[in-house]
C-alpha cells in the first residue's frame, strides 16, 4: 500500500517536472492527440446518441403523465451537459484508451523496452508518459463537447419527430434552462477525467508485473481503478463546481 502511493506519488511528479523542465516533443504529443482523440471520437458519439435518446424518452414517459412534455429537452440538455456526457464519455475513454496504455506500456516494460530508452540518456517519462497524459487531458473535453452535442440532439430529434413533443416550447425551455454553468461543469470534467485516465493507464504500464499476465492485470486494473475514479470524482467534482461556478 505504501509502495504503491509512493510510486503514485513519485511518477506524478516527475510528470510535473518533466512539463517544465523535460525534453517532450509537441509533435510527440499530436500524435498522441490523433490515436486518442480522433480515433475515440466513433465510440464516443454512439455513446452521446443513445444516452440522449433513452434519457428523452424515459424523461418523456414520466413528464407525459402531467403534461409536461416540454420540459423533457431541458432535462436531457442539462443532464447531457453537467452529468451524462462527461461520465460516460470518460468511462468509454478509460475502456478504449487506458487499457490500451496500460497494454503498450507494460509490454514494452516487460520487453524491457523502457530500460533501453533509458541506456539511450531518454526519460520514459518525456518520451511516453507526459505526451500521453498531456494528449489526453487536452483531448477529454473535446470528446465531451461532441458527446453532449450528439446527445442533445439526438433527444431533440426523437422528441420532436417521434414523440410529438411541441418543437417551439420545447427548444424555448431547453435553452432557457440550460445555463453555460452546466457547459463549463461538463468541460472542467473532462480535463480531471482525462488525466486521470491516462495517469492511471501510464502508472499501471510502467509498474506492471514481469510476464504476460503481469501485463493482462495491469489492462484490467486500469479499467477498474480508472472507472470507479472518475465516478468518485464526478461526485466530488460536481460538489465543488456546484459552489464554484
Amino acid at each position: 500500500m505504501l509502495l504503491g502511493l509512493k510510486q503514485v506519488w513519485g511518477l506524478l511528479l516527475e510528470v510535473v517536472y518533466a512539463l517544465v523542465h523535460g525534453s517532450w516533443k509537441v509533435s510527440d504529443i499530436v500524435a498522441q492527440i490523433y490515436q486518442i482523440g480522433v480515433r475515440s471520437q466513433s465510440v464516443v458519439m454512439v455513446t452521446g446518441a443513445f444516452t440522449g435518446l433513452v434519457l428523452t424518452a424515459q424523461t418523456y414517459f414520466q413528464f407525459h403523465k402531467f403534461g409536461m412534455d416540454t420540459l423533457t429537452l431541458a432535462v436531457n440538455s442539462v443532464a447531457m451537459c453537467s452529468e451524462l456526457g462527461p461520465v460516460l464519455a470518460a468511462l468509454m475513454v478509460a475502456g478504449r484508451v487506458g487499457a490500451a496504455m496500460a497494454a503498450e506500456l507494460g509490454t514494452m516494460r516487460v520487453s524491457e523496452q523502457i530500460d533501453a530508452l533509458r541506456t539511450l540518456n531518454t526519460h520514459p517519462v518525456d518520451y511516453l508518459v507526459l505526451p500521453r497524459v498531456a494528449a489526453t487531458t487536452i483531448a477529454m473535453p473535446v470528446l465531451v463537447c461532441e458527446a453532449v452535442a450528439v446527445g442533445i440532439f439526438g433527444g431533440y430529434a426523437l422528441g420532436v419527430y417521434a414523440l410529438g413533443i411541441d418543437p417551439i416550447y420545447s427548444w424555448a425551455n431547453m435553452v432557457n434552462m440550460t445555463h453555460v454553468k452546466d457547459l463549463m461543469t461538463g468541460i472542467i470534467k473532462g480535463f480531471f477525467f482525462g488525466g486521470l485516465i491516462s495517469f492511471t493507464g501510464c502508472y499501471k504500464g510502467l509498474f506492471c508485473k514481469n510476464g504476460a499476465q503481469g501485463v493482462g492485470e495491469a489492462t484490467t486494473d486500469t479499467v477498474v481503478i480508472s472507472s470507479i475514479g472518475i465516478l468518485m470524482l464526478n461526485f466530488c467534482l460536481t460538489l465543488i463546481l456546484s459552489k464554484i461556478l
